[in-house]
């Protein structure tokens, strides 16, 4: 049986709904170990093993997580950044000495595409990558750092990118072919609820609460969206965490004082996020900078249309309309405009062509093209 071993710098460990990419991760990877063997190589708390959800987890010890945090152009962070390097490259050595695999996936192209090129030559296993956009729009920036990221692209056997515009970019850089792969997470969302046909409708939205997401460009939209927009909305409803927190709840209890319908929540973990998705009628994506959201996915399995902003792939996924409302531009203004068109529309999110949508974001469905590249067609 085929054997694959993915490496990773994200992977849950504790707190739900606060792992970042590492959600989806974990869902991908569960749904390959029902057709390949898997070993999960990690970052923790400490170095470990164990089993979760039939996937093999060897954790590596790092001294921080998220790992995104960690900034090269810092130099108080290269002990962290060293430590991590050497932790990361050690146990992925020690993984493939204890059992060889077919495949090495790296999740994503720095540093794990690192260790996964120097282990792969090592051992003579090929690999594969995995890109996000902050190994390309971020890492790729720094001169040095990009003649590294050029180096381990090129010598992938197989490139993957979430995004359509950034594996154009992964093709540009390395040279190479790039498959877009996008990333999802698989939700419990059998029992889906219908969206709603008329108004009054429900927002939701969940997310970083960070400036990239734009949680505080939506307040400002549903504080501009006038009175005729509001009699068409039953309820919004936040959920997330992150370092605007005190702006967000600022906000909201501004626009509660003024008797709009709206609600601050947690995190979430996936049961809690169907659940949320499952009610709305619309998901909000107000983001200034973006290549495909998690949370995009999301609705699409709820089968739930989105209001957006009009940044990376997403102006390309919703030309047709299919799949929800583009604002004009990534503003307060732009947004509230799209709110007020969206609530105005017939509800639902029945059509073929979302329907298609869908399939593309599908966990099952990512996979078997992952294996498609990798396994070898029968002879």
């Amino acid at each position: 049986m085929t054997r694959v071993v993915l490496v990773t710098t994200s992977f849950p460990e504790s707190v739900p709904g606060s792992e970042a990419a590492g959600g989806f991760v974990s869902d991908f990877a569960r749904a390959l170990s029902r057709r390949v063997n898997v070993t999960v190589v990690a970052p923790g708390a400490r170095d470990g093993h164990a089993f979760s959800n039939s996937v093999d987890v060897r954790r590596y010890r790092v001294p921080m997580q998220p790992l995104s945090l960690l900034r090269p152009l810092n130099p108080a962070h290269w002990p962290a950044i060293l430590q991590t390097l050497r932790s990361g490259r050690r146990t992925l050595a020690a993984v493939l000495d204890h059992q060889l695999p077919n495949h090495i996936l790296a999740l994503w192209a720095l540093p794990s595409g690192y260790w996964a090129r120097a282990c792969a030559r090592q051992m003579r296993v090929p690999y594969s990558v995995w890109a996000l956009g902050s190994d390309i729009w971020a890492l790729g920036r720094v001169p040095l750092i990009r003649a590294v990221l050029r180096t381990v692209l090129r010598d992938a056997a197989h490139r993957f990118a979430d995004g359509l515009a950034l594996a154009d970019d992964v093709s540009r850089i390395s040279g190479m072919s790039c498959h877009f792969l996008p990333s999802a997470r698989q939700l419990p969302v059998a029992n889906v609820t219908q969206a709603r046909s008329g108004p009054p409708y429900r927002l939701a939205f969940l997310g970083r609460w960070h400036q990239n997401k734009g949680i505080d460009l939506m307040l400002e939209a549903l504080e501009q969206l006038p009175k005729e927009g509001w009699e068409k909305i039953e309820a919004v409803r936040i959920a997330g965490g992150g370092p605007l927190e005190h702006e967000v709840r600022g906000a909201a209890a501004k626009l509660k004082a003024g008797g709009r319908p709206l609600s601050i929540e947690g995190y979430m973990d996936a049961d809690e996020a169907a659940a949320l998705f499952a009610w709305s009628d619309f998901v909000c994506i107000p983001s200034r900078i973006e290549s495909i959201p998690v949370v995009f996915s999301d609705a699409l399995q709820a089968r739930k249309l989105v209001i957006a902003n009009p940044v990376g792939d997403l102006p390309r996924l919703l030309e047709n309309g299919a799949a929800g409302v583009l604002a004009k531009a990534p503003t307060a203004s732009a947004f509230a405009a799209a709110i007020a068109a969206a609530v105005t529309r017939p509800g639902g999110a029945n059509s073929a062509s979302l329907e298609s949508l869908r399939r593309q974001f599908d966990v099952n469905v990512i996979v078997e093209r992952f294996l498609d590249q990798i396994e070898p067609a029968p002879a």
